[in-house]
């Protein structure tokens, strides 16, 4: 009986162990950080998030903002099949892998997406700069 006793507070333990995901998560390296926000792409999401109330925008929102930041390479294409391109793009590439790196939350349900990183992130982006500051 001993044994069982002992045994499950080894059981306890293990499922401690496995409950705290935030323990388990490995810190985001800072490569993983800065290919993330060395996108012009992403830059631009982030600036808009950041300059927002709350650091939250709907996404609809968003892509509007990106897009207007986000110069067509072709001036004479329709505006309306930009957005649609720089919506797809955020929708499948951009706001994951901001998502995957921690500085923003997504929520496709809700169409809600927020800044969440932290001063490192901010600084980064202050340091990379923003999509416009290179005309």
């Amino acid at each position: 009986m001993d044994e069982n006793v002992e045994r499950g507070v080894s059981d306890r333990q293990g499922i401690t162990e496995f409950s705290r995901p935030a323990e388990r998560e490995r810190p985001i390296s800072p490569e993983r950080i800065l290919s993330a926000v060395g996108n012009e792409h992403r830059r631009a999401i982030l600036n808009s998030l950041t300059s927002a109330s709350n650091k939250t925008l709907k996404y609809e929102a968003l892509v509007d903002r990106v897009a207007d930041r986000i110069r067509d390479e072709d001036a004479e294409r329709e505006s309306d099949e930009h957005r649609q391109r720089v919506r797809i793009a955020l929708h499948h590439t951009h706001l994951p892998k901001l998502e995957d790196v921690r500085i923003i939350d997504y929520e496709a349900e809700t169409g809600h997406v927020q800044f969440v990183g932290g001063e490192l992130e901010q600084d980064l982006l202050t340091l990379v700069g923003s999509p416009d500051a290179n005309e």
